[in-house]
């Protein structure tokens, strides 16, 4: 019999955007899909269902014959049996409900295991584009409420709606045969019943999305403020008490709907029990009145009173059917949604692995805008905004790089130095023209064995809350030991690392919070000496070193960059001058090329960015970074 909290459950379930909402053939063949895996299990959870619901219905056919036949005949041995039959039926119907348990609980996790791992796996493949336009929070809701959601309305629906179609047919049907006039009078009593669902049933979700949504937006707040950088502002600009004064608004609102829900949660609950009383009483004393008249035995009044009980839940709950199978669907719509978002950065078809690389490079007229959001993507993840730059951030870019030549680009802040060096492993795509590497367009070889073929240490690079092994067996799981203190040396991080309480096991924190930038950039440099490619992209990777750290970084570097090709975004000296080859860029355009040594001689662009980083180097106290970034902000921004 289904327990009127499971009714509340599905009647407070979000509902939102349900009126007048048709179950989509699309999406009902995807849920199949999904569902296929587990078809056994769903056939016995059905089955079990089915058993415990026919099971049910033999109690109160025993207690008739207690009442008129054991106790009218005296038959003390009879009376011994029916009590035998009800235990083996309430064992029966206790074991039954562990099974129906089991199987529930076997298709849900499974199902809440296949979508995360699916939703997990596509939104790992999108492109950086897609991240920057998405709220972190609304992708981790995506992968656990939704999916959470998805997998308890269906199985939640799916046993309801069979459970209680079920007992509700084999009940009625039980009643009629027993008597017909009651089970007419317990039917019409059913209108006074429902009317309670329905009307609180509409407040109720009313309730249930506003605390969905001040619940959510409480949510937000905690990540934003719960994390280093969030911390650190608030403490630095003293809003602790702002803060804790705006959290206690929106927590003591999430409060006020908490009661106001509780409320009308009693006022349900109540009104389904003063209603089911009044018309068990009703159907108690008209079959009363036909006992008395002999028309019915004691016993079928009894039992009559108990079935009518067993009709009334069940109905209340199928009345609400449609708006619960509604539910299921939206919540496996709104995953959908995520796995039907379009990726702009795809492998195409017959794309090769780049194999064995020598490094070269050739940029042929390339120009890039940042891009708006793919049609098709949902509102909800970005879709519709304009997202994209109004005009190109990189136009006419025509470069050619050996292999094994380093290639140093300057710049002032937002010229599109770190755009450039974003297409290399397509982070982006070209707007036009094309990227080459060993002469294969990068839009033909497989992501993954280019992007095997590149390492990028930036300027803030990420750190996972692992120890130290393990972020830098990021770049390569199967690397021993001495493989990672060897990196570590080239990178001279191996005696810090070493000092460290539990050395190489130490875990960093959130961000690699725990270490110095300077400590974090070494560590970087040391993860990509351990992946090894062939290309290498240093966007500003000791602008967070000294002079000491730098030098022997740049030593470090120097050797550990030989034979390989190499982008290097630079705002020092000893960088610039170890070039290769210097471009110069400014408004998304090569103004110059060349050497050191050529560049200062032609007098142009190049010259005077040199002539003022010298300035810079030379001054006690001066900000060198003016070279790249005349406002003193060490971060150079994806412009």
């Amino acid at each position: 019999m289904t327990h009127p909290f499971q009714i509340m459950h599905s009647m407070t379930s979000d509902r939102s955007g349900l009126k007048g909402k048709q179950i989509n053939a699309e999406t009902r063949r995807r849920v199949l899909a999904f569902a296929k895996p587990y078809r056994r299990s769903i056939v016995g959870f059905i089955a079990t269902i089915i058993a415990a619901t026919f099971l049910g219905l033999l109690p109160p056919l025993v207690i008739r014959e207690i009442f008129d036949v054991a106790i009218v005949d005296g038959d003390g041995g009879y009376l011994n049996t029916l009590f035998i039959v009800m235990v083996v039926a309430a064992l029966g119907e206790a074991a039954l409900g562990l099974v129906e348990r089991f199987l529930s609980s076997k298709i849900g996790e499974g199902l809440i295991f296949d979508l995360r791992v699916r939703l997990f796996d596509h939104v790992q493949r999108m492109p950086l584009a897609f991240f920057t336009r998405t709220q972190t929070g609304t992708l981790i809701s995506r992968l656990n409420n939704d999916v959470i959601g998805a997998q308890r309305a269906f199985t939640g629906t799916l046993g309801t709606v069979v459970g209680n179609v079920i007992t509700l047919g084999a009940t009625l049907i039980t009643m009629l045969l027993l008597e017909w006039k009651l089970t007419l009078l317990a039917i019409v009593i059913l209108p006074f019943f429902v009317l309670p669902a329905r009307r609180v049933g509409a407040g109720l979700q009313d309730i249930t999305r506003e605390s969905m949504n001040l619940n959510a937006s409480m949510n937000n707040t905690m990540t934003e403020r719960f994390n280093v950088s969030g911390a650190l502002l608030v403490k630095l600009f003293g809003r602790h008490n702002t803060e804790a004064s705006d959290f206690s608004g929106r927590a003591g609102r999430v409060r006020d709907m908490g009661i106001k829900s509780a409320m009308y949660s009693r006022v349900f609950l109540m009104a389904l029990t003063l209603v089911g009383a009044i018309g068990t009483a009703i159907v108690y004393w008209w079959g009363g009145h036909q006992v008395i008249d002999g028309d019915i035995s004691p016993g079928t009044l009894v039992a009559l009173g108990l079935y009518t009980v067993r009709i009334y839940m069940p109905l209340t709950s199928l009345s609400n059917a449609r708006v619960d199978i509604m539910t299921a669907f939206v919540s496996f719509e709104r995953v959908f949604e995520v796995l039907d978002t379009p990726n702009a950065i795809e492998d195409a078809d017959g794309a090769v692995d780049l194999g064995a690389a020598t490094g070269a490079l050739r940029f042929n007229d390339v120009s890039f805008q940042y891009p708006n959001p793919p049609e098709g993507t949902p509102e909800s993840l970005g879709g519709g905004e304009q997202t994209g730059s109004p005009t190109e951030v990189l136009t006419g870019i025509d470069l050619a790089i050996e292999a094994g030549q380093m290639v140093a680009v300057v710049g002032p802040s937002g010229a599109g130095k770190t755009t450039l060096t974003s297409l290399v492993p397509r982070l982006y795509d070209v707007t036009s023209g094309s990227i080459e590497v060993d002469g294969h367009d990068v839009r033909s070889i497989t992501q993954d064995s280019l992007r095997q073929s590149i390492g990028v240490v930036s300027q803030d690079p990420h750190l996972f809350h692992d120890s130290v092994g393990d972020n830098l067996r990021y770049a390569r799981p199967s690397a021993t030991d001495d493989e990672l203190i060897e990196a570590c040396k080239a990178a001279r991080i191996h005696d810090v690392i070493a000092a460290l309480p539990e050395g190489y096991d130490t875990v960093v924190g959130e961000r690699g919070y725990r270490l110095s930038g300077g400590e974090k950039q070494r560590l970087a440099i040391a993860r990509m000496l351990l992946k090894d490619p062939c290309i290498v992209v240093l966007d500003e990777a000791t602008s967070h070193l000294d002079t000491e750290n730098e030098a022997a970084v740049q030593e470090a570097l120097g050797e550990a960059l030989r034979g390989r090709t190499s982008m290097v975004i630079a705002h020092r000296l000893s960088t610039i001058t170890d070039a290769d080859v210097i471009i110069v860029l400014d408004d998304g355009r090569i103004v110059e090329q060349g050497t050191h040594d050529e560049l200062r001689h032609a007098g142009g662009v190049y010259e005077d960015l040199y002539a003022t980083l010298v300035q810079a180097e030379n001054t006690p106290g001066s900000d060198h970074r003016s070279f790249l970034n005349p406002s003193g902000d060490p971060t150079d921004a994806i412009a």
